[in-house]
């Protein structure tokens, strides 16, 4: 009885005996911890600026967009955000006009055409995170369009990257006092049916000279390096929307927490084809037909998707880097197991069943997989840990950066791993183990142990 019940025992004790008796599973648990500690570090990272930027792009464009690519607009935008905010899923909206123009800075000269957006701040700072964007109107943002020197002057924002350079880490030395800077803006208005308004037999231009009242960091480079921000009535003047029917670019909406997202674009959706249809009759329903309701995401995905395909690009990669971890444990299983036949034999002439000498070499895997894991995870947390410290002492001694600030919009390396991803990266090390381990540890098993213990080849 005493041998039946050690011989049961064999297979949970040798797994351990092998773990530590043997020098190949240092080599096994370097391999797993490596592999563990690359892809931890490598997808946080990757994570945290796709999930940072699609979360900037989020808080300045809000959840849903009514829009329009033509620089024509739609008209009757009031009536449908006057039903818009009436729902009850919805918390804010904003109509929003985004055009183009010439912008002639009063103080180097220079010219350049930028992206123009006019907005009311008070519905604009209730649907979007704008107001964290700004510098000297943050605390009372619905003075955004005043300037601080004189309240009679038109005023305008500036996006920080056309005012003020980026330092080595991504910092702006910004003034304590808001300078006098005028800015001359220049647009062509169109007419509703899209043709440039004349004067006589001359093209219009409507010009008019703004001062900057503030300027904003949205961390978007794309944005902030080529963004000029109006009121809504003075932008809608300048680009001729102000022609009966008055036309807007875009309704920005928010909608209240605790409502699908989705499904909330969805009656947004459904909302707008009920409004087209009632507004068959009105002055611009011909406008209508270029419109779409989007989310922010569908709206933005030149420039999310691309992100968003990079990571998946990244998770590829990291499944080759599991298939060699699978290699790397495969090898090493079939150097052990052809070092332990004599012992694979003496346990099969005493009773040990192929189940059970399968069950020795599997947990052994598992436990070089949870070792070889916990290193890892564990070195990639410290890592991650001090990774902006490690970076900021190479600068120091080296002049070597992760990314240069002046260039990329990125402020520190994203260091948060949560919880979720260290697990799934453990049991994939796991599975990888027990699947390296796999063909060698049914080769052992399905040995005869008469052929293993002749004389000669022991």
């Amino acid at each position: 009885m005493a041998f039946g019940h050690t011989l049961n025992m064999y297979d949970v004790i040798l797994p351990f005996k092998l773990f530590k008796g043997n020098k190949l599973t240092i080599l096994a648990v370097l391999a797993v911890a490596v592999s563990v500690f690359t892809v931890i570090v490598v997808m946080t990272v990757m994570n945290g600026l796709t999930i940072d930027f699609i979360e900037k792009n989020h808080g300045f464009y809000s959840d849903c967009i009514v829009s329009t690519d033509s620089l024509v607009g739609f008209a009757d935008y009031n009536e449908f955000s006057t039903i818009v905010k009436s729902q009850d899923y919805v918390q804010a909206a904003s109509v929003v006009i985004n055009s183009f123009g010439l912008v002639q800075s009063g103080t180097s000269g220079k010219n350049a055409a930028l992206s123009l957006m006019g907005f009311n701040p008070k519905d604009h700072f209730k649907t979007t995170d704008f107001t964290k964007s700004l510098y000297y109107r943050k605390d009372e943002p619905n003075l955004v369009f005043l300037t601080s020197y004189n309240s009679e002057l038109p005023a305008c924002v500036i996006g920080i990257d056309l005012i003020e350079f980026r330092d080595e880490w991504g910092n702006y030395n910004q003034w304590d006092f808001l300078p006098r800077r005028s800015y001359e803006i220049t647009c062509f208005p169109l007419t509703p049916k899209g043709t440039i308004v004349k004067t006589g037999t001359a093209v219009a231009a409507n010009t008019k000279t703004y001062y900057q009242s503030d300027s904003s960091n949205t961390s978007i480079a794309k944005v902030d390096g080529t963004t000029v921000y109006l009121p809504f009535n003075e932008l809608q003047t300048l680009t001729g929307m102000d022609i009966e029917p008055k036309r807007t670019s875009a309704i920005y909406i928010k909608f209240k927490k605790g409502f699908n997202n989705n499904r909330s674009v969805e009656k947004i959706t459904a909302l707008w084809k009920d409004f087209i249809a009632a507004k068959t009759d009105s002055l611009g329903a011909n406008l209508f037909k270029n419109v779409n309701v989007q989310d922010f995401k569908s709206y933005k995905r030149d420039t999310i998707a691309p992100m968003e395909k990079e990571r998946a690009m990244m998770l590829l990669l990291f499944l080759m880097v599991g298939l060699i971890t699978v290699f790397i444990i495969f090898v090493i299983f079939y150097m052990i197991i052809g070092r332990k036949n004599k012992d694979i034999g003496i346990l099969k002439s005493i009773g040990a069943s192929m189940f059970g000498i399968m069950l020795v070499f599997l947990r052994y895997a598992v436990l070089i997989g949870i070792v070889g894991s916990a290193i890892g995870i564990a070195a990639a947390l410290i890592f991650l840990d001090n990774v902006n410290d490690l970076e900021h002492l190479l600068y120091d001694k080296f002049g070597f950066q992760m990314w240069n600030r002046e260039i990329y919009a990125i402020g520190e390396i994203p260091n948060r791993t949560g919880v979720a991803l260290p697990l799934e990266v453990a049991a994939a090390a796991v599975i990888a183990c027990l699947l390296g381990a796999c063909w060698p540890t049914i080769k052992a098993a399905r040995q005869n142990c008469v052929d293993i213990l002749r004389v000669n080849n022991i």
